[in-house]
């Protein structure tokens, strides 16, 4: 599906209509909302943000705005120094690979920074395959925030304090398969790999992460069927 697909798509969805509508209501609270929104790799979590944020990209000062937790995957060199190195960047975007610390100790910082001072969060540039520190921007007037990334909801490898930062957790609840078949289709673009070989490097990675983080789904407050 194509971004402008993805857009048309989400424009008919009543859950992502939903959603619109739990944001604006958000914007009307004294008080700062933070949001997170979890799904399986492929699942379309940073098309969804980016649909969302859009809606409110007039708002004054950015009063709405959406991250992602990409920002906080360890660096290669990083990846490259741990023991196990080949395992770690063979293995990267499982929960082990980020810096889940710091993704914790930032969140906690945007929460009780609301109206006092802006915060500065990472982002990822994937031309590279490294995060940027201190790249984004939160405006401290900024009253809804929204995080989309896999592990919000995880319970183990440092990440179990993210679900009690959130006020809310959303779940972008896509079939597996249909989700697996987006990644296979996303490799084959990006590297030129046949189906067969992009299905053998989910298997190895994306595959599992995506099996890891539907054990989560109940946990989550609201699922987001689209």
């Amino acid at each position: 599906m194509t971004y402008l697909q993805a857009n048309d798509f989400f424009a008919h969805s009543s859950s992502v209509k939903n959603a619109l509508l739990k944001i604006r209501t958000a914007l009307d609270k004294p008080e700062r909302t933070l949001i997170g929104l979890t799904g399986g790799p492929g699942s379309g979590k940073s098309t969804l943000a980016d649909y969302l944020m859009s809606h409110f990209s007039d708002q004054p000062n950015a009063q709405v705005v959406c991250l992602s937790m990409d920002g906080f995957h360890l660096s290669k060199a990083q990846l490259q120094a741990l023991p196990n190195a080949k395992e770690a960047l063979e293995r990267r975007g499982a929960p082990w690979t980020f810096d889940s610390t710091a993704f914790i100790e930032r969140v906690e910082k945007i929460k009780r920074s609301h109206r006092k001072e802006s915060v500065l969060w990472p982002s990822f540039d994937h031309s590279v395959g490294d995060p940027i520190e201190d790249d984004l921007t939160i405006n401290k007037g900024a009253n809804v925030i929204l995080v989309e990334g896999l592990y919000l909801l995880h319970q183990q490898d440092g990440w179990q304090a993210s679900k009690d930062l959130f006020d809310e957790h959303w779940f972008l609840d896509i079939p597996l398969d249909i989700a697996i078949e987006r990644l296979a289709q996303r490799h084959m673009k990006a590297w030129g790999f046949s189906h067969e070989q992009a299905m053998q490097r989910i298997n190895q990675s994306d595959g599992l992460n995506a099996e890891l983080v539907a054990r989560y789904r109940n946990q989550a407050d609201w699922l987001i069927k689209v």
